[in-house]
Parts: C-alpha cells; sequence; structure tokens
C-alpha cells in the first residue's frame, strides 16, 4: 500500500519521539473478548454443534473471515461464511447493547493521552458496524481516526491495518506505539514495525524485541509509552 510522507519526529520534553499511539479494542479496551466466544458457542450449539474451549485461542483476536470460516470447517455445521458473519455482529451487537464493560485503566489511559494531546487511532478487526457502537460508549472524541477490520483488504495478522493507521495519522510507523492483547494483533502492529505493548487477554504473549508484556493497561500511561521509543 502507498504510505503517506511521515510527520516530522517531534522530541518532548523528555527526549521521547513518539509520534502516535495506536490502540486494539476487543480485550484491550473494552472487555469483550469472552462475548465473542459466547456469540460462537451459542450460535453453534443452536446449529447442533458443541465447541471446543481450546479453539478459544485459535479464533480470539483474528478477522471474522477466518475465525468464522475455522469454527465452520472444525464442526462441519451446515452454514455459509456470510451468514454465520450476520449471526455473530448480531448476537455481539446484542450483548455490548446491554453492557459494555471497560478494561481496567482504559479510561485513565485514554483521558491522559488526550491531556498531553497524542494522537491516538483505534485499530480493530471488528466490523465498523461493531466498532461505531462501541464508540458511542467509549467514546469517539478519544480518537483521531478509526480503522475497522472490513475496511482494509488485509487485517490482523497483516500489517495493513496499522499501516493504514499511521498513514491516515502521517506518522512514521516506527514512532508508534501500539498497544494489544492478543497474539494476533501483536503481529499485526509488528509487522508494520511499530513498538507494541501486549496486554494478553486470553493467551500468553512472550516478550520479545520491540514488545513489552504487563499484566494490565494499569501499568501503562503516557510516560511509559514514550519511554519505548529510541532517542
Amino acid at each position: 500500500m502507498t504510505s503517506t510522507v511521515p510527520a516530522p519526529v517531534t522530541r518532548t520534553a523528555e527526549g521521547s519521539a513518539l509520534q502516535a499511539v495506536l490502540l486494539d479494542m476487543d480485550g484491550t479496551l473494552v472487555d469483550t473478548e469472552g462475548f465473542w466466544w459466547d456469540v460462537e458457542v451459542e450460535i453453534f450449539a443452536g446449529l447442533g454443534h458443541a465447541l471446543d474451549d481450546s479453539w478459544r485461542h485459535v479464533v480470539v483476536g483474528g478477522p471474522m473471515s477466518r475465525s468464522a470460516g475455522f469454527l465452520i470447517e472444525a464442526t462441519g455445521a451446515d452454514i455459509t461464511l456470510t451468514e454465520l458473519s450476520v449471526l455473530l455482529n448480531d448476537g455481539f451487537e446484542d450483548r455490548i447493547t446491554r453492557a459494555l464493560p471497560l478494561m481496567p485503566g482504559a479510561a485513565r489511559l485514554l483521558a491522559e493521552l488526550a491531556e498531553h494531546e497524542v494522537p491516538t487511532a483505534l485499530v480493530s478487526a471488528s466490523h465498523r458496524r461493531i466498532i461505531d457502537r462501541v464508540l458511542s460508549s467509549l467514546g469517539a472524541e478519544h480518537f483521531t481516526l478509526t480503522v475497522a477490520g472490513d475496511e482494509v483488504a488485509r487485517t490482523k495478522p497483516h500489517p495493513d491495518p496499522y499501516l493504514f493507521a499511521a498513514a491516515g495519522l502521517g506518522v512514521d510507523p516506527a514512532r508508534c506505539a501500539v498497544v494489544e492483547d492478543t497474539a494476533t494483533g501483536v503481529a499485526s502492529a509488528q509487522a508494520a514495525g511499530c513498538h507494541v505493548v501486549a496486554v494478553p487477554s486470553v493467551a500468553p504473549i512472550p516478550v520479545a524485541a520491540r514488545r513489552t508484556v504487563v499484566p494490565s493497561l494499569e501499568q501503562v500511561d503516557v510516560a511509559f509509552l514514550r519511554g519505548l521509543m529510541p532517542l
């Protein structure tokens, strides 16, 4: 894909060159990864199939096409990918209408990013209809840009969503900090060349180069994110 020319690097008083923070949604800012699994279990039960709990680690954090396709193949359910995608989005939207719990530290982090005027993007594998519904509660004003999984040619684990977000903000991906909760999202961000903070929600994520792992968003603030950038 063609990216824009990165904005000039602006160093803060602390010497950081952080240009933007890019945040995943499900399992990172909102405690909804379990919602997707509950909906999947419910739909397949209605089709006469029980989902193996070990499959949850396979489908977490990925694009709906991959997750739904895997479950259809694994169960042999008589349903098309298009039909299942509609049912999954409907079921998930119903759940977040009833409740949308934030992850610990999410509200504080978003408020702090806004206070420090750090450009911030929401980058999710969820479809636009779901993102817009979540934003009505999470607060669209917290984000300069939002990227949905059905708005890019290739979604996570490909780098496209994060490259698209960086280009939209006019920043260098290498000067972006990404916060993710799954291995799929981490792979996407690192393939784009970003520094990653992993906050595992369902499955463990190991520490690696250009990747910091913390147990909660409560350990993440602007000073911490600035500290990820080399001088």
